[in-house]
């Protein structure tokens, strides 16, 4: 029942649209599904970083020093705009309808970091798994947030995968629309670039 419990909620949560579903659709239509796996990879990996931290409670640092979570949301959010920008100007001069592999190999990069530096994903794991932690068990609490952590970032990453076939299609069918991938580097762009100007205006608040 426990189990249960858990799944049911951590998969409310992780089909519920939000940041990362937004981003990998974002990289899907604007670079392709290539870029969108990539970008799954990246999330997926990046998750882990803020696992871990939970595991270890280092993540409670972000609710006791404001400062540190405010930092956190300006970097990631500055960090957003800067790919949307860079994403929008790439969407001005291309021609082609399928990003680079080189190109597209920095978006693991940049995914794992735009993941990292979201410290909602850090609290989200400490307020979440403790829900479902057993301290009468035998296995230590640590090793129980742990594995609650890894199948929570698991079922989130089934809802990113689930945005790359979707968006896969969309990106084909506006190609065939538009004759370039021009449009949709452009809106993807534009997507990235108001994720992280949303995230700018929650830090400012």
């Amino acid at each position: 029942m426990q189990w249960a419990a858990f799944i049911l909620a951590a998969l409310g949560f992780a089909y519920l649209p939000g940041p990362a579903m937004l981003y990998t659709a974002a990289q899907t239509l604007g670079r392709g599904r290539r870029a969108g796996w990539l970008a799954v990879i990246g999330v997926h990996i990046g998750c882990y970083v803020h696992v871990i931290a939970a595991a270890l409670g280092l993540a409670l640092l972000f609710a006791a020093i404001p400062p540190a979570y405010i930092a956190m949301k300006v970097i990631g959010g500055l960090y957003l705009l800067w790919m949307g920008l860079r994403l929008w100007k790439q969407g001005i001069r291309s021609h082609g309808d399928e990003v680079p592999l080189a190109t597209t190999k920095r978006v693991l990069r940049d995914s794992f970091l735009v993941e990292v530096l979201n410290p909602k994903t850090a609290l989200f794991f400490v307020a979440f798994l403790p829900q479902f932690v057993q301290p009468d068990s035998a296995i230590p609490v640590a090793w129980q947030l742990l594995w609650l952590g890894i199948a929570t970032n698991v079922l989130f990453s089934s809802a990113d995968v689930m945005v790359v076939l979707l968006a896969s299609p969309l990106r084909e069918w506006l190609q065939k629309s538009h004759g370039s991938s021009r449009l949709i580097q452009r809106i993807g762009g534009g997507v990235l670039m108001g994720l992280g100007g949303n995230t700018l205006a929650q830090a400012a608040h």
